[in-house]
Order: structure tokens, then C-alpha cells, then sequence
């Protein structure tokens, strides 16, 4: 295996446990040569960083933004089989699924996974039958091994007892089956940790403007400090793009003449203030191949998705006033009017799915992986989704162990010997967090049950660190804002162990301000004021 050559020390940092600085950050990568270099630090680059560290592999990550921050933070939230895979008969690829979501809800992430059952309303005139939608959630449940109970088929007073929110004209039956959410920044930012636990070095707001060559093979990059444009490199043995809607940008630096990949869908979502409690998600059909969602998640409604070709550039994506316009008309075949007035919503968002180029409708195309290799020998790869991202950091190392004149494969460790249910950092039983955090305080500063509960879910045992914040400067445990859950021990946090260094960064990735609709100009100015404190 490569070694670093006068290197500082990764582990323990000087200052006592907190993140390099940005310039000892980049000290590390521009005196290392690294087996791999991820450029991307999305779904797939932060999974593929983190499986190649534990294999042994001196790993490199950086992104042009922050890290998930731009299709990987904006996706639905769901950790789910795909139901709607079981009408085109892709029955193992819904049993796969599922394997993969009941990992990380109980092996991998129980803190960052949560259970969510969902309702699929049944209406007349609409695109499939109850009975035909009866025996499909029967199958989806089956292929889960019944882990979520059995899909079955409820009546409409039922569903709308516990869902008042449920519109009941001309509803005939309600499909129930089971399913898993979760808040996918905090997992991205998890799973960073997680590589970085293994030795990978990472740096976020770090662009690529150029590839590295020897002997006409990529063997590094050019970066710019998007922050303070300071320019450096990194050597690596093997550089993978994982840019997601900029695969193809990359793809072009080393070879003019590669012909696109893949094609791209923009899924644009509406959050709103709940006005009454939700104790099931909703599954819309709207037609035979698209399903609109209605979640309870983080205390608000989140509604979504929209499916359409985008050709534009990938920064300009955003939810716009027809998307939201659709959304909206959509969730209203379900939802009844008074939930999805204007004046409830909180936030909007858009991100691009990476489809695999070809003729066809978006909506009906493979949400599969793509992995080429270049001219140069940069492995690009594309394509995928949060439920199974284990298992596609897991296919990108085969594919490099099979690569043809590469040493890697003989510094890694062979994937069948490495555990494969590793825990992301935190893993503890959120209840149990949530109960030490109320009790663990003297009763004069008992943490707020809300806070409480917020920081189990979205920490795990990590936690106790942001408490320990607390008790060290009790002003850290005041509300960042008094209608959210956040305090401002997770800015400090987030500054100095997640690697936030912009106020969006800790707004709408580290914490739910942004997506709460609380990051008032106030907000964000004491949120800068803190992070420039680490600066």
C-alpha cells in the first residue's frame, strides 16, 4: 500500500478530538499519494470511501460542495423496497431491497431509520384495482419476510381515523404495508464520519479543475479551496467519479471526445407545517407508473416527487413554481385542501436522478448503476439510491479488485473478509438516548423533551457529546429558534466535528432549520458569527 510521504498524522488532532483545520486538511492531501482518490461525496462517493478505507486503502474524498449536498440531500427520505418494481416483475431487485433496508434500520443506522407505515388509497376511476393493489402489498411484505408485518387492505373509516388528513370521497379501500424513512443529510454526514474513522481523509468545497496524468493514465487531481481559492493537488493511484449529475463533466476532462452516459430527472418536493398529527405515510398512485408521496417527516408534511427529463446544469436545479403547482394538484387526489394551503409551506427542493442514458420516459427508465472506465482509467460511476447504498460501495470495490493492472486489489482486503454490517457512528437505541438525556441533568437544567428526542434521532449515543457542550457553556443549550428542536451546542458541533463551514451547510444539511422554514436572516447571521469562530 501507498505511504503517505511526510504526511501529518491521521487520528487524534492536536487540539483534542476536533477536525483538522481546512489548511491541515489539505496539507494531508497534497503530501499523501493515495490509492483512491472519490471525487464525489454523495450517496456513492461516501460509501465507496468508506467500504475502500476499511479494505484497507489509503482513501481520498473531496466535493466540489458539501458533502451530499446537492441530489443526495434531496431526495425523498425513504429507505424502501420499491413497491412499484413488483408491476415490472423485478421481484429480486424488490427482495434486495428490502434486505438492505431492514440492515440499516437494525444493524447499520437503527438511530438514523425509522419504521413508517404506509397508506395506499384506493380510489374509483383510479389507476389499479384494490385488489390488485391488496395482493401487491401481500407480495411486498413477503419478499420482507414479513420483518413489517403483513400488507393487507383496510377500510376507508380506518385509515381515516388515523389520518384525518385523508380524503374519503370516493375512497373504496386502503392498502397498508410497511416501510423505513430517514433524514438523508444526517446519514450522508454519519457516513463521512464513518469513513473518516477508517482513515480516509476528507474535504469538502474543494472543485476539481483538472485531472492528474502520468504515462496517459489519471493518477490525480487539481483542487480549488472553493472557501479561500487556494489551489493544491492530490496524487492518487486511482481516481472514481462519483459526481453524480456531473459525471459526464468530469468524464469530459479526461477524454473531450467520451460520449454521455447517462440522462437525468429532476424530482422537485414541497414541505409544509403539519396541521394535524399523521400516524401513516400516504402512497398515491397516479398513474401506472408514478406514485405521489405524503410523509410526516421532522415534525412537518414533506410532498413529492415530480419525474421529468432535465438538460439544464445541474447547479441551476431548483423547485419551481409549476413543480410545486403539480405537487400540490397531485397530493390533492389524497389529501384534503385545508393541509395543503400555500401558506403552510416551509421550504421547497429539487434534486436529479442519474438514469442510465437511453430512449424512454424517465419515469419508466432503471434506477440502476452505471460504472465505466475511461480512456485514462478514472472509474466513473453513477446511479443509485440511499436504500442500497452499502451494497453499491460494496460493487464499486469488486469492480476495482477486477480491474486489470492494478495493484490495488492485492493492498485490499478481500470483501468477503471484511464485516458487512459495520455500524455507522452513533448506533444506539434512540429511546434510550432520548431517556439519558433527560435524566442525566440536574433538575434545574433538564433538557427540553423535544431537543431531547431530536438529537436521539439524528445523533445517536453522539449525543452525549452535544450535552457535554451544553454543560460546559450553558448558553449552547438555548433553542436555536423557538419553534424548532435545534440548540446551538449542534452549530458548534457541527463547526468542529462535521465539517460545516458555511451557513447553509449547518441550515439545511447538519440540522432542519432550513427545511422548518426557521433560518430567519437572524438565525443565519449568529450561525456565521459561530462558524467563524473555528476559522
Amino acid at each position: 500500500m501507498s505511504t503517505p510521504q511526510s504526511a501529518p498524522t491521521l487520528g487524534a488532532h492536536p487540539t483534542g478530538g476536533l477536525n483538522p483545520s481546512r489548511s491541515e486538511t489539505r496539507d494531508l492531501l497534497s503530501h499523501g499519494t493515495f490509492d483512491l482518490l472519490v471525487v464525489g461525496g454523495g450517496i456513492l462517493g461516501t460509501s465507496v470511501a468508506w467500504h475502500a478505507a476499511q479494505s484497507g486503502l489509503r482513501v481520498a474524498m473531496v466535493d466540489a460542495g458539501d458533502f451530499a449536498g446537492a441530489t443526495s440531500s434531496a431526495s425523498s427520505k425513504l429507505v424502501h423496497g420499491g413497491l412499484r418494481y413488483l408491476q415490472t416483475g423485478a421481484v429480486k431487485l424488490v427482495a434486495e431491497n428490502h434486505h438492505e433496508r431492514r440492515v440499516l434500520a437494525k444493524d447499520v443506522a437503527p438511530h438514523l431509520v425509522n419504521p413508517l407505515t404506509f397508506y395506499l388509497p384506493v380510489y374509483r376511476g383510479g389507476p389499479h384495482g384494490a385488489a390488485k393493489l391488496g395482493a401487491g402489498v401481500f407480495a411486498y411484505s413477503m419478499l420482507s419476510a414479513f420483518g413489517d408485518g403483513v400488507g393487507r387492505v383496510v377500510s376507508p373509516a380506518r385509515a381515516a381515523a388515523d389520518n384525518p388528513a385523508l380524503r374519503t370521497e370516493d375512497l373504496k379501500a386502503v392498502a397498508v404495508y410497511g416501510d423505513h424513512q430517514m433524514n438523508d443529510s444526517r446519514v450522508a454526514v454519519m457516513t463521512v464520519r464513518a469513513a473518516v474513522e477508517s482513515g480516509a481523509v476528507v474535504l469538502n468545497h474543494a472543485e476539481v479543475t483538472g485531472l492528474r496524468t502520468t504515462g496517459g493514465r489519471v493518477t490525480g487531481a487539481d483542487l480549488k479551496d472553493r472557501l479561500d481559492g487556494t489551489e493544491f493537488g492530490v496524487d492518487a493511484r486511482l481516481v472514481l467519479n462519483a459526481t453524480g449529475p456531473w459525471v459526464d463533466h468530469l468524464r469530459a476532462m479526461e477524454d473531450p471526445g467520451a460520449a454521455p452516459s447517462i440522462r437525468l430527472s429532476k424530482g422537485a418536493h414541497v414541505v409544509l407545517r403539519r396541521k394535524a398529527p399523521w400516524k401513516a405515510a400516504m402512497a398515491t398512485p397516479i398513474d401506472k407508473y408514478r406514485i405521489t408521496f405524503a410523509l410526516p417527516w421532522e415534525d412537518q408534511l414533506l410532498l413529492g416527487t415530480t419525474d421529468e427529463e432535465y438538460t439544464g446544469d445541474p447547479a441551476d436545479v431548483r423547485a419551481t413554481e409549476a413543480d410545486i403547482a403539480q405537487i400540490l394538484d397531485e397530493a390533492a387526489f389524497s389529501v384534503r385542501d385545508e393541509h395543503l394551503s400555500r401558506d403552510l409551506i416551509t421550504y421547497a427542493f429539487a434534486g436529479l436522478r442519474v438514469l442510465p442514458g437511453g430512449p424512454g420516459d424517465t419515469a419508466s427508465a432503471k434506477r440502476e448503476t452505471v460504472v465505466t472506465e475511461g480512456r485514462g482509467g478514472m472509474l466513473s460511476v453513477a446511479g443509485g439510491k440511499w436504500t442500497t447504498y452499502r451494497h453499491i460501495g460494496r460493487t464499486v470495490m469488486a469492480k476495482l479488485a477486477e480491474l486489470p493492472g492494478r495493484a490495488l486489489a492485492e493492498d485490499m482486503e478481500p470483501l468477503d473478509r471484511l464485516p458487512r454490517r459495520v455500524p455507522l457512528p452513533g448506533i444506539a437505541s434512540p429511546n434510550a438516548v432520548a431517556h439519558r438525556l433527560l435524566v442525566d441533568h440536574d433538575p434545574g437544567s433538564r433538557m427540553d423533551p423535544l431537543t431531547a428526542r431530536h438529537l436521539a434521532t439524528h445523533y445517536g449515543a453522539l449525543s452525549f457529546d452535544i450535552a457535554r457542550l451544553v454543560n460546559e457553556d450553558p448558553s449552547l443549550g438555548e433553542r436555536i429558534h423557538p419553534d424548532g428542536p435545534e440548540i446551538w451546542a449542534q452549530v458548534v458541533y457541527a463547526r468542529d466535528h462535521e465539517w460545516a463551514v458555511t451557513a447553509e451547510d449547518v441550515l439545511r444539511r447538519r440540522t432542519t432549520l432550513t427545511v422548518r422554514g426557521l433560518d430567519t436572516d437572524e438565525v443565519r447571521s449568529r450561525v456565521e458569527a459561530l462558524l467563524a469562530k473555528r476559522a
